[in-house]
């Protein structure tokens, strides 16, 4: 096992020594164009891996990125159940993850045992499934759907059909109120959505009465009924975008800021606060794993790959190809 190996096994990312002087950007770029590689990158990740990748976007929009790259090498800025999925939907090509830390509270308050259980315990529904999964509970899914397509996922479903939502309770509730459609909720949530404090939100709004407040569905309940506006990532880009408002209270993961100031640098973002202002309970720190020497290096050694069973690829691909063809079929 080499010191590159062994920095992975150990660490779970590689560790070397490079000249401060050594122009991070510039190799990353020379090695793109060298491997015929491809950086897929959320908004939730640092402004400069935004910046230098290929695409930026939220789940679904990466989702259907990684399924039509004719690129080798796809380089994943962001957390493990992504980059699975980009497996899942290219298995024959190579997928790195910077840091194979890079987890996700949400996809992990749902393990696959307890959750097969869970499906089993009620047969005869429909069991629709968050992109915030492990490859694992995909396999036991039958559609996968993001904040994005949640909406029409569940529409596609007919009436009769008795559903399972899984894994934010947030989110499902939300669907449910919208449509109407009643549930069978999983009890998961998001640690950063779950801790927007929908009383620390309306004291920034009484010091600016003109701003929106916009949420993630992933937030509780009382931060959704104070906001003006409700979407996913995405959505809320572009009504942050369009919006007349000069200025915005964002009730998501707060690297999202980075793109909205890009899009409109004259308006005002104001990321909301967590219950606990002592924190910083408001950012993903699964998504800040990820940094510009982490992105270099996993793209010299084309490692940490992700690997996974053949047999599992095969169940998950399923329920993310009936989520993708719903998709765009509903042009989303």
């Amino acid at each position: 096992m080499n010191s590159v190996e062994t920095s992975i096994k150990e660490k779970g990312f590689i560790t070397e020594d490079i000249s401060t002087e050594l122009d991070l950007i510039a190799e990353i770029k020379k090695l793109k164009k060298e491997k015929n590689a491809i950086i897929l990158a959320h908004f939730y990740q640092i402004g400069a891996i935004q910046d230098i990748a290929d695409f930026v976007g939220d789940s679904l929009k990466l989702a259907q990125e990684a399924e039509k790259t004719t690129a080798d090498i796809i380089v994943f800025a962001g957390v493990h159940f992504m980059a699975e999925t980009a497996k899942i939907l290219n298995p024959n090509k190579k997928v790195i993850l910077p840091d194979l830390n890079a987890g996700c509270s949400l996809a992990d308050s749902a393990p696959a045992n307890d959750f097969k259980k869970f499906v089993e315990a009620h047969p005869n529904h429909i069991v629709v499934s968050y992109v915030n999964t492990t490859a694992e509970v995909k396999a036991l899914t039958d559609i996968i759907c993001t904040s994005s397509n949640a909406l029409e996922i569940i529409k596609s479903i007919p009436e009769d059909k008795e559903i399972i939502f899984a894994p934010d309770k947030n989110l499902g509730s939300y669907i449910e109120k919208i449509t109407g459609r009643k549930m069978l909720i999983w009890d998961g949530a998001c640690h950063v959505h779950k801790e927007f404090s929908d009383k620390e939100i309306l004291n920034i709004k009484n010091s600016h009465p003109n701003a929106k407040v916009i949420a993630h569905p992933e937030c509780e309940k009382t931060v959704l009924a104070i906001a003006d506006y409700v979407g996913s990532t995405s959505a809320l880009l572009q009504y942050a975008k369009e919006n007349d408002s000069k200025e915005f209270i964002v009730a998501t993961e707060p690297g999202i800021l980075h793109q909205m100031q890009k899009n409109n640098p004259d308006k005002v973002y104001i990321s909301a606060p967590a219950k606990d202002l002592m924190c910083a309970c408001n950012e993903c720190e699964y998504m800040k794993m990820n940094d510009l020497k982490k992105l270099y290096l996993s793209l010299k050694y084309e490692m940490p790959e992700l690997t996974m069973e053949e047999d599992l690829m095969i169940k998950a691909l399923s329920p993310i190809k009936k989520m993708l063809e719903i998709s765009a079929k509903n042009n989303l």
